[in-house]
């Protein structure tokens, strides 16, 4: 049932918003039809079962006397099954007709209330300005009335005195907590050993990069025919066509977490190790901000495929990724995507660990990802969650900051896409709060004064309430390029990842040919190219298979004898985990211009 919702903008409605016992009167008539549905969901689910099994039941039979009996019998079910299903169609039809009748005046009763509440909000931060204001006035007349020094003094005493009650406005009394920008020598000095990262020491003129690719075709596609076999199953295993996917691979997705690297460069600055989670943890969260409106699949890597990224000049850093082993594993921190498909929505999981390494002070910090879920898969609009907690460890100092990424709530009052976080030294102890949301800005603000307040909590459970000097912002999303609803969605970076450069090794994603195809718009060619290459792969597997049968019959001998070209497996000392370190000799061999080495995947 194919239904098409839209609304004009004609008078029809009255411009008054519903009464309440209007709202309560449909609301009633709207659970009703709900219910109706729920009754014929049920009873198609109980026939259609056994609808299921009669007819395996006639397909195991031979031509014996009972055929005629089993055959009447699941005619008479299918004729059941048949007058419940269009039950539930006309209890659609109905409930559709309702829902389009007053969907008009909720529309306008809802608009009223949300101007009506940013008229309250505007209210009250005038008043809370006034009142601001009024205290500070206040607090200037009570210190010079009690001077007993020099106007300097005073104001000294004055903001001791207030210490315990007031800190949002301290920090323009207290300049000790504003951080000294370091000695330029210091400039990009970070390593994250998620990358290899090797910033030059005087960065060059900005090479011109494309900021345009062609922009998406409208292209129809038949969702049930891909996804009606696909439930609980792992994506990476799926057959999807090009018509899901956005054109950049996995591994040029995961280099976009480089987009904001400016943070770690000003952590590299930081005096203290816990300013500089802040900026670490921050970093954290920008990775996420590039997925708000991507709601379209990379390309999943090929075996051996690799992918560089080269911004010396520009930025001073590069990166090296490369697919070492099926399922997906990226990079030193041995990111594996698990990925299920649960019908409504689609939930992919990062299980690997990231690193990052600051020469100044040794710091090494830890962190995983959070879950991204995409919802809508079959019906409405799609759209991106993060949700799941993080937490950021320095390794070195014992300093840890906990974030948290609430999920979105029809319900809740709070943002959308909220982050929150508090950084504690290695006791314990609060230094900082963190808060802001993954798709727009982070804030800090150092804690002063932490107390638990049971009277303020909820359940007889006791909060933390955390004392703060005025908020610093620390990061800030950049802002999309121009149009670029038409190019999927992708930030000014994205838009030269899959740019044609030369030299670079022929298993770059650059060179993939369905993903060159999907990007200048030939999407029937994409597919025809994509499944070639997913042929030659899987022939590629069976080949390393028997080999590998051939080289040990001992138990437990590796079914695969496949080994990564630039990566090689060990065991990290700070995780414990199993994990690929980069083993060198790709930027040699970029140098050189010899590609002996890497195997034939496209």
């Amino acid at each position: 049932l194919n239904v098409h919702l839209s609304y004009d903008s004609g008078d029809d409605f009255s411009q008054l918003p519903p009464t309440n016992s209007e709202v309560q009167s449909a609301l009633r008539t709207l659970g009703s039809k709900v219910e109706d549905l729920s009754t014929c969901n049920d009873l198609i689910s109980k026939h259609g079962s056994a609808l299921q099994r009669s007819l395996s039941e006639l397909d195991n039979l031979r031509l014996t006397g009972e055929a005629g009996d089993k055959i009447r019998q699941v005619t008479e079910r299918a004729t059941l099954f048949r007058i419940t299903s269009n039950a539930m169609i006309n209890a659609c039809r109905d409930f559709l007709a309702l829902a389009q009748a007053h969907s008009k005046r909720w529309q306008k009763a809802l608009q009223a209330e949300r101007e009506q509440r940013v008229r309250l909000e505007e209210t009250l931060e005038q008043l809370a300005k006034q009142h601001n204001h009024l205290e500070r006035a206040f607090r200037g007349a009570a210190a010079q009335a009690n001077a007993t020094a020099d106007n300097k003094t005073a104001k000294g005493e004055a903001s001791d005195e207030d210490d315990d009650n007031e800190f949002f406005d301290a920090v323009e009394e207290a300049p000790e907590f504003i951080t000294v920008p370091a000695d330029p020598r210091f400039h990009k000095s970070v390593h994250p050993c998620v990358w290899v990262w090797s910033p030059s020491q005087e960065l060059l003129p900005l090479k011109k990069r494309r900021t345009r690719i062609p922009d998406k075709p409208n292209y129809s596609l038949n969702l049930w025919s891909i996804m009606k076999n696909c439930i609980g199953k792992e994506l990476s295993k799926i057959p999807m066509p090009v018509n899901f996917n956005e054109p950049i691979s996995m591994l040029q997705r995961l280099s976009e977490d480089l987009e904001y690297h400016e943070l770690l460069d000003k952590a590299t600055k930081c005096h203290s190790s816990l300013e500089q989670m802040c900026y670490v943890a921050a970093f954290s969260v920008s990775s996420y901000s590039t997925t708000v409106h991507r709601t379209s699949k990379p390309f999943n890597p090929l075996l051996g495929e690799t992918y560089e990224l080269d911004r010396r000049r520009e930025s001073g850093y590069r990166s090296i990724c490369e697919q070492v082993s099926l399922p997906r594993r990226l990079f030193k921190q041995e990111i594996t995507v698990a990925s299920k498909f649960r019908g409504k929505y689609l939930s992919i999981m990062p299980l690997g660990t990231i690193h990052a390494i600051f020469d100044k002070g040794n710091n090494h910090y830890t962190w995983k990802k959070v879950t991204t879920t995409v919802h809508n898969i079959i019906v409405g609009k799609l759209w991106i969650d993060q949700s799941g907690e993080i937490d950021v460890v320095n390794h070195t100092t014992g300093d840890r900051c906990h974030l948290k990424f609430a999920p979105y709530s029809y319900f809740s009052r709070d943002v959308a896409r909220k982050v929150t976080g508090v950084v504690m030294d290695k006791d314990g102890k609060a230094h900082y709060v963190l808060s802001g949301t993954w798709d727009e800005k982070m804030e800090f603000s150092r804690v002063m004064q932490s107390s638990r307040g049971g009277e303020n909590g909820s359940e007889g459970k006791q909060k933390t309430v955390y004392q703060t000097l005025k908020a610093r912002e620390v990061w800030r999303k950049n802002p999309l390029p121009e149009r670029a609803e038409t190019m999927y969605y992708f930030t000014t970076l994205a838009l030269t990842l899959n740019e044609p450069e030369e030299p670079v090794a022929p298993t770059d994603s650059r060179r993939r040919p369905d993903q060159r195809l999907m990007e200048d718009g030939h999407w029937d060619e994409a597919n025809s190219e994509k499944q070639r290459l997913e042929e030659k792969q899987r022939i590629a597997r069976r080949e390393r298979e028997r080999e590998a049968l051939n080289f040990s019959f001992s138990p437990g001998a590796p079914h695969d004898l496949y080994k990564a070209l630039w990566f090689e497996r060990c065991q990290d000392r700070i995780t414990g985990e199993q994990v690929h370190i980069y083993k060198g000799g790709y930027w040699e061999a970029k140098e050189r211009g010899h590609w002996e080495g890497c195997p034939d995947i496209f």
